[in-house]
């Protein structure tokens, strides 16, 4: 008996009993774009599982700037602290989700300087699906954050005109400009070496954005160089619609000036991504 096993063992494998082996069941289907993004951004929810610590800028910056703004500048800056906050909820909304976004360039440049990107890219699955299934799994993040602002505004007293449909059409407005701005901080995340420097250049652009606008004062209060730099930032215009829908007003306009220039972000930075991806070593 060991004998005969030993002998079958030894006995070479040839090519006609391998091909009968692989061949004898059906061969899995392979995966669709769809279903290998989502599996990624099924995995960019498992890291924050095992790393919550990644929503402390979901959970802690936007509480602490809206206490921070209400309570220190409000007085001064609207004659009362309710009726600033009034102005500052929504503005505080869109500075939340835009400032989110930068995660997604340092998250994704910490997996390529490990190696993990190298491993995705020898998968046999539609190419961009990392990027896009990372970016996927952010508006999770995205909602979150605006979940825990409103909330927050809620019980400090601020009360939405607009009602429940004006606030989920602002959150939807905000999830499709940050979804857009995220391939910003994808392509850095490609360029970059470090997690530092991709973090250190998100903020130097960042910091203008959502400062020089009209997140916090009105720019009527504003020099009128700055006024005219104020109104061609896409943040005011963000942050003038998101006002608008939970005010319970439809500015049409601004609206379409939003979703012109995030389908703008998405169709430069988009394939520039893609081409950086491509082509990294």
């Amino acid at each position: 008996m060991n004998a005969t096993s030993a002998e079958q063992a030894s006995a070479p494998v040839t090519e006609d009993a391998l091909r009968s082996v692989l061949l004898a069941g059906e061969r899995p289907s392979r995966p669709g774009p769809v279903r290998t993004s989502l599996t990624f951004g099924w995995r960019a929810l498992l890291k924050i599982k095992h790393v919550p610590e990644q929503l402390v800028d979901v959970t802690m910056f936007p509480i602490m700037f809206t206490l921070m703004f209400t309570y220190l500048f409000g007085g001064a800056l609207a004659g009362s602290t309710q009726e600033y906050l009034q102005f500052l909820l929504p503005g505080i909304l869109v500075q939340a989700n835009v400032m989110i976004t930068m995660n997604t360039g340092i998250t994704l440049n910490t997996d390529i300087q490990k190696g993990v990107f190298d491993r995705f890219r020898s998968l046999p699955v539609w190419r961009p699906s990392p990027l896009v299934g990372a970016l996927l799994g952010d508006l999770v993040r995205y909602s979150i954050g605006s979940a825990i602002v409103i909330t927050l505004g809620l019980v400090l007293g601020f009360r939405p005109e607009g009602g429940a449909v004006g606030v989920v059409l602002s959150v939807a407005l905000l999830l499709v400009f940050s979804f857009c701005l995220s391939w910003l901080w994808t392509m850095l995340s490609l360029i970059l070496r470090t997690p530092n420097s991709v973090a250190g250049v998100s903020m130097m652009v960042m910091f203008p954005l959502t400062f020089v606008s009209n997140i916090f004062v009105d720019p009527k209060t504003m020099p009128g160089w700055m006024q005219a730099v104020v109104e061609v930032n896409p943040i005011t215009h963000l942050a003038t619609v998101v006002r608008g829908l939970m005010d319970g007003s439809v500015p049409a306009g601004e609206i379409g000036w939003v979703l012109v220039s995030s389908v703008l972000l998405a169709a430069v930075f988009g394939p520039i991504t893609m081409v950086l991806y491509r082509n990294k070593k």
